[in-house]
């Protein structure tokens, strides 16, 4: 048994030195590296420091300007050389929970204090001609061992004018539904912006919040007038269980013909910052997975459950000077569940269910170097024993405060500040956690020992 203690304290120090190891690399490549090798694809394409696009110099908050060049389809250009619209991004972590899990999170893995090569991504991401831009990632993750598709979003934009109305109106394919927002106050781009995959997390949340990503393409039409008023709308369907297997991409169950989706918000442009406030709202019928897995119809035999998500968000940006940037969001959505198909299959106590979920997050910035993030979330709906397990609610909140230290990305960063890094310390805690985690003998985890500590090193070049 001691021999055995002595052999784990071995692995876990190890597994610390190559995080501090990592780390230390890091650092040294950002001051070794060539100009050429440290410039982010679009940071390169419009000759601006990552501070012009992100709060804090990294994402994905958007400043009015970020959102201006992603309304515009990642398009706008500084200068006439041609350059390869490539980045890439390693992302180490750390993560340990308060008490041990009941088994590792994954396979590879201890049951806590878990070092992780969390994300290894390729970015093909910028300017394609005058009108048509991408944004689309490629994922490697240790948990897993697998390369994968990621979010993408392909762009066509143009300008207009109606009257004395401005307006830029565009087109997006993509793989996730709420990834195009120009605001990156959507579902997709909630806080915390970069979490832990090997702690628990909440057992259910609305389809819309990721539910589907990764999993269909969806084609949406967008506007906005006089910078001001923003419509989209859109629809999505699933891809073939055989491409996702080749993009190892999830599978949930296939989608019964188009998923609507449909967005609407307007913002206050204000002397030192702006408002936005927004609503949402999203349909899908899908059947189990298995059904049609083999096939490519599009019909889905048998009974789907059917989800609608209803949402509203705001934000706020205060910008004073160069030296402070304070920040507010807030997202709300409730989701109605006819579950047809999982109850049919003894999957559910409920033909009927709901679910909702509220993120509130607040930051500071000094000099986008130094933030601070605080953040709650309460996650709640109908009881469900066979779905849920325990005492049959997914009923999940609690809060997050975040540290970072963003030293790259602007003005006066190095000669050229495309080359960017952010360290981050995160603490989750939990007044309430229900779901599935319980022990090994079947008695249940307080809130409190799903706690989280999470540190990572997040690099972009």
């Amino acid at each position: 048994m001691a021999s055995r203690h002595v052999v784990r304290r071995l692995w876990l120090h190890r597994r610390a030195a190559r995080f501090a190891v990592l780390v230390a690399g890091l650092f040294a490549l950002l001051i070794v590296a060539p100009k050429a090798l440290a410039i982010p694809a679009f940071a390169r394409q419009t000759h601006t420091p990552c501070v012009a696009c992100h709060v804090g110099g990294f994402g994905p908050q958007l400043t009015p300007f970020g959102r201006q060049f992603k309304l515009l389809g990642y398009t706008l250009k500084a200068g006439d050389a041609t350059d390869v619209p490539l980045s890439l991004m390693v992302v180490e972590t750390y993560t340990k929970t308060a008490k041990a899990q009941a088994s590792p999170p994954a396979n590879g893995f201890s049951d806590n204090n878990n070092t992780e090569l969390q994300q290894a991504s390729a970015f093909l991401a910028g300017r394609i001609t005058d009108h048509l831009g991408v944004m689309a990632q490629a994922t490697y993750s240790e948990n897993g061992g697998l390369l994968g598709w990621d979010n993408s979003d392909l762009r066509y934009a143009r300008s207009a004018s109606w009257g004395s109305h401005g307006m830029v109106w565009g087109i997006s394919l993509n793989n996730n539904p709420s990834v195009t927002d120009v605001f990156n106050t959507a579902p997709a781009w909630q806080f915390p912006y970069m979490a832990p995959d090997l702690a628990p997390g909440a057992p259910a949340t609305p389809i819309l919040m990721e539910g589907l990503a990764g999993q269909v393409l969806g084609l949406n039409a967008y506007m906005q007038i006089d910078g001001k008023l923003y419509v989209e709308a859109g629809g999505y369907r699933s891809l073939s269980p055989a491409f996702l297997r080749n993009v190892n991409a999830d599978f949930s169950g296939r989608l019964s013909g188009v998923a609507p989706y449909a967005r609407l918000a307007y913002t206050w442009n204000l002397a030192s910052g702006n408002l936005q406030a927004g609503m949402f709202a999203f349909h899908a019928s899908r059947g189990l997975p298995g059904t049609n897995a083999q096939g490519d119809a599009v019909a889905v035999a048998g009974p789907t459950d059917k989800f609608t998500d209803l949402g509203a968000d705001a934000s706020y940006q205060l910008f004073v000077g160069s030296k402070h940037i304070v920040t507010v969001n807030g997202l709300y959505l409730t989701e109605r569940q006819r579950l047809d198909a999982t109850f049919l299959a003894g999957g559910s106590s409920n033909l009927h269910d709901s679910l909702r979920a509220l993120n509130l997050n607040a930051s500071y910035w000094y000099r986008n170097t130094w933030g601070v993030t605080l953040g709650g979330f309460a996650d709640d709906g109908s009881r469900d024993l066979v779905l849920y397990g325990n005492n049959g609610s997914p009923d999940t909140r609690g809060g997050v405060v975040e540290l970072n230290w963003n030293p790259f990305g602007k003005a006066e960063s190095w000669e050229q500040p495309f080359a960017n890094i952010r360290l981050g310390l995160q603490y989750t805690w939990y007044s309430r956690f229900s779901g599935l985690v319980t022990n090994v003998d079947g008695a249940g985890r307080r809130a409190s020992d799903n706690d989280t500590l999470y540190m990572y090193a997040w690099l972009v070049l």
